[in-house]
């Protein structure tokens, strides 16, 4: 019986990635891959390569780029085609799939004289409306991973072929990914891998299908020593050319000369730790347990079809942050579509999906690949609205509340009626960056872990390396103290009412008092000329509720917000007026405050004003009042998981100034952005 091996990698790093981290993936996984691909040009495998990875391969090391373009004119190589700056394509508008897709066919043609048919999947996230648009790119079939066809009830027995599925009567042909070949390739010894290459023998011609991040040869964890220095892809790739009962082929290759297994309609799924991934922290922890109490032989056998994580999009759901982003792309493929402007690349660049979601691999969590979307959405203001100044509302973000969004020559301003009346994007349009950039911290399902007591450790993997699915995580006790969540959004212009306990501890931990309910409720609003207008009836409790009256007044310079708080309560004694801010910068390092250079924490006592310099940017930001008040700050940080196990990360600045007040309060205060 013979098997064909169908073995495909993807290549990908978020667009304008650190140069380290590429110049990292070159060294360790990419150039020794394909130096030892080279060597066997007999070896027929599949890649995929985002467009812009390769733009900075080709500029970075001309010799590996060589060798990718001499395996594809030996035939070794065929290309799939995705969105050029790996967007996932099922959260982009169709016209901009297409175009995403046409982009990255036409670059494969050029650079390598082949006209892709098979797309990759980013992060291999699947609805059947791709359908009519991958058909429409020039797309005849595509991967996914054999979990999407157990989702649907199919068994993993017959999962050793491509299936056909249509939408809307537009054909499509599907091929399944082997977990078991994933988990195998380059992980296990050469002898096991080739014994799970060979197990998919049900059928004469039976195929082997495994398509998967090139990341894992040589940037995970152990892998470089590994797959490289020990030997393992070389000895996998002699191995399997010697065996007279396995054949390398191309996807497309297979996909013309045999006969599909049946046809297929999956739903919407992405692999299965994304869906664990998507869902908020309580409901990840519940569906971990009822994988336990199921049993993992159970649960492979059975559980698998029924017991299944949220959709993709559900991380627009868990995250704000990440439905702000995608919600101003979304805005912007239709300013573009309507012909207010050129600025199809940078919308292209900022569509891609790495700042979106979270999870081993999610970028949402670092800050540089926020600004890396922000950027290229700044960039589409630019070209859209020129030296225009403009006041506009809008409910993009369909939650039911209006956002309003000011352009000044200076300044971008986006503020949310739903949050508070709150700043929510606070862009600087000569340096294309967002102050207001900022991440919420809450709670995650994997925190969980750090409060357990310590697992025993597995015993060594006899046959290879752990997976970074099954390596043991380690992390610093201390790390244990960072986990504070907050119960509100971390935007600006956040108002509080607390009492004279409000301090710099109390603030960081948010868990000060607060007897006011402004600081995460929808606000009414109304928008005239040149300002927008909040206001909330709502409540200062203690014991009882008191009639309170907050009016947020702002208006709009070239480089100045202005605005006016008013409060009016019902409520005897004495309280706080906090008005909480968050700031995003690229530097923390090179930050002052009030010409003192930035601590994690402090307070300032009885000023007017207080100021902030961003001596990386060349920016001093600066708030004056009306009234003396208080001022606190603390570097805001979250703890997140990624490859190499924790991480603590500064997401922001949060800043509070701290006003007494009785009955009443009214302050008057200008924001201003000027240049050092």
């Amino acid at each position: 019986m013979k098997t064909s091996l169908l073995f495909g990698i993807h290549m990908h790093q978020p667009v304008d990635n650190f140069e380290w981290v590429i110049e990292l993936g070159i060294k360790t996984c990419y150039e020794p891959f394909f130096e030892v691909m080279s060597r066997y040009p007999e070896f027929k495998f599949s890649v995929h390569c985002s467009g812009w990875l390769m733009e900075r391969i080709e500029q970075l090391r001309p010799s590996l780029y060589k060798k990718i373009v001499m395996l594809a004119k030996n035939g070794s190589i065929e290309f799939f085609s995705a969105g050029y700056y790996e967007p996932i394509l099922s959260v982009i508008p169709s016209d901009d799939r297409v175009a995403q897709i046409g982009r990255l066919n036409d670059s494969i043609k050029e650079r390598f004289s082949q006209a892709p048919q098979g797309s990759w999947l980013t992060e291999r996230v699947w609805e059947s409306a791709l359908i009519p648009d991958l058909d429409c790119a020039g797309i005849k079939y595509t991967v996914m991973d054999d979990y999407h066809f157990q989702c649907a009830g199919f068994e993993k027995e017959v999962l050793d072929g491509y299936f056909m599925s249509e939408e809307g009567g537009v054909p499509m042909g599907l091929f399944p990914i082997s977990q078991k070949l994933r988990y195998a390739i380059p992980f296990l010894n050469v002898e096991s891998a080739i014994r799970a290459i060979k197990s998919y023998n049900r059928e004469n011609d039976s195929a082997a299908i495994i398509f998967d991040d090139a990341e894992k040869f040589g940037m995970w964890p152990g892998t470089h020593e590994w797959v490289y220095e020990k030997g393992w892809l070389q000895k996998f790739v002699q191995t399997v050319l010697a065996d007279e009962s396995i054949e390398t082929r191309h996807y497309g290759e297979y996909f013309k000369s045999h006969h599909p297994r049946g046809i297929a309609y999956l739903p919407n799924v992405s692999y299965y730790e994304m869906g664990e991934w998507s869902l908020k922290a309580d409901d990840a922890l519940a569906l971990e347990a009822l994988k336990e109490e199921m049993g993992l032989e159970r649960y492979e056998r059975e559980g698998v079809k029924f017991l299944k994580g949220g959709t993709w999009k559900n991380f627009f759901v868990k995250y704000p942050e990440s439905n702000r982003l995608h919600k101003r792309t979304i805005e912007l493929s239709r300013a573009f579509h309507a012909g207010e402007g050129d600025f199809e690349l940078p919308l292209h660049k900022a569509q891609t999906n790495d700042s979106l979601w979270h999870g081993v691999f999610g970028g949402l969590y670092l800050p540089n690949l926020r600004d890396n979307a922000y950027t290229y959405l700044i960039e589409c203001e630019n070209i859209r609205y020129g030296k225009k100044k403009v006041l506009v509302s809008d409910t993009n973000e369909l939650d039911g509340y209006p956002k309003y969004k000011s352009v000044t020559s200076k300044l971008i301003s986006r503020f949310d009626a739903t949050h508070g009346g709150q700043l929510v994007e606070l862009d600087i349009r000569d340096k294309c960056f967002n102050y207001q950039n900022t991440l919420t911290r809450r709670k995650e399902a994997y925190h969980k872990r750090l409060f357990e007591a310590p697992r025993e450790k597995s015993a060594p993997v006899e046959e290879g390396i752990d997976t970074i699915h099954h390596a043991s995580a380690s992390f610093d006790d201390s790390l244990r103290d960072a986990i504070i969540y907050d119960w509100y959004l971390k935007n600006s212009f956040i108002d509080h009412i607390s009492d004279e306990h409000f301090n710099s501890e109390s603030f960081r931990h948010c868990n000060f008092r607060e007897y006011g309910d402004f600081a995460n409720q929808p606000f009414e609003s109304s928008m005239g000329k040149n300002h927008i207008t909040f206001v909330r009836n709502g409540g200062l409790y203690n014991d009882t509720k008191a009639n309170t009256k907050l009016t947020k007044n702002f208006s709009f310079g070239a480089d100045t917000i202005d605005f006016t708080m008013t409060l009016e309560s019902e409520a005897t004694g004495r309280f706080a007026y906090v008005m909480e801010h968050n700031f995003h910068f690229s530097d923390y390092d090179m930050l002052r405050i009030n010409g003192i250079p930035l601590e994690e924490n402090g307070s300032i006592e009885h000023i007017q004003s207080f100021e902030m310099i961003d001596t990386v940017l060349k920016k001093k930001i600066t708030f004056r009042m009306d009234k003396p008040f208080n001022a606190h700050y603390f570097q805001l940080q979250t703890l997140s998981q990624s490859e190499q196990g924790f991480d603590l990360s500064v997401q922001g600045l949060s800043i509070a100034f701290v006003f007494d007040f009785d009955t009443s309060l009214s302050v008057e205060g200008t924001l201003e952005i000027a240049r050092v």
